[in-house]
């Protein structure tokens, strides 16, 4: 196996373990993470690992470039996987924390791919994975800006898949649900930043919130390890055919059957319930 993929979001969870999975089976890994320790960590690990901020434009060509480089000038596929949750009520929400969040979770992975795309578009092939969520679908309290991000990247990536069908660029969607990472605790210091908990309409909740997103381990039934991400991207990278989206754990499954049969104020009620 001699291809060759860029992986984002590489310090922990998702892309840490597909980056190591994907290694050992052969390809040719550019993982990268936001912060240079963690590149120097997964050096030290035997990975291949730049430092790309996908909140930093320049950051995220400077990236593209050592890519490339790195890969002679070819890619076979992208896995954009960085991302982060901001947590909170919108109306608590200051519009420079929703900015800050699109940044990462839309507008860096859209620079990304426009960057990258001429590459696969001249070598006449390439695979695009984007990790989306179950909350790309089926929104919940309290996650509105993630939400957001996520249905945008959805949308966006429903339209590429369009535009790219003459080609032999192919473009998936992981939509994972519950996954065992540090997301909890990235997305309590994003909390934290950005929201006023006292004199909040929401005071209450979000006190059960941080109770919440402080627990070392979810305490969601149906939550599985980020390893269970790996046959899903390794099918999304190699299959013929791939599909359009891979829907991961049971949550994820559920939601996407109940969306279609069930009227939305009733789907509301279950989603208030789940949040």
């Amino acid at each position: 196996m001699n291809k060759s993929i860029l992986i984002t979001g590489c310090s922990t969870g998702i892309g840490y373990v597909c980056a190591h999975a994907l290694h050992k089976r052969g390809y040719q890994v550019i993982a990268s993470c936001r912060k240079q320790q963690d590149v120097q960590r997964l050096q030290s690990e035997g990975l291949t690992c730049i430092q790309l901020d996908l909140a930093n434009p320049d950051s995220i060509e400077q990236g593209v470039a050592e890519t490339l480089c790195l890969t002679n000038g070819k890619l076979d596929a992208l896995f954009n996987n960085g991302a982060y949750g901001q947590p909170g009520a919108l109306e608590d929400l200051p519009t420079d924390g929703l900015r800050e969040q699109f940044e990462t979770n839309f507008f860096g992975w859209h620079q990304l791919v426009c960057l990258l795309l001429p590459t696969m578009r001249k070598q006449g092939h390439g695979r695009i994975v984007q990790n989306s969520s179950v909350l790309g679908f089926a929104a919940m309290k309290y996650r509105g800006a993630y939400n957001a991000s996520k249905f945008a990247i959805e949308g966006w990536t429903d339209t590429l898949r369009l535009e790219l069908m003459d080609t032999n660029i192919h473009i998936s969607l992981i939509e994972p649900g519950p996954i065992e990472t540090q997301f909890r605790a990235n997305a309590l210091l994003a909390f934290q930043r950005w929201i006023s908990v006292e004199g909040s309409a929401h005071e209450a909740q979000y006190h059960q919130q941080m109770a919440r997103l402080d627990n070392d381990k979810s305490n969601n039934a149906f939550v599985l390890p980020a390893e269970s991400c790996i046959a899903p991207l390794i099918d999304a990278l190699e299959s013929p055919k791939p599909k359009i989206r891979y829907r991961i754990t049971t949550p994820t499954k559920v939601f996407a059957v109940l969306k279609r049969l069930l009227p939305t104020r009733l789907l509301d009620k279950i989603l208030r319930q789940a949040a």
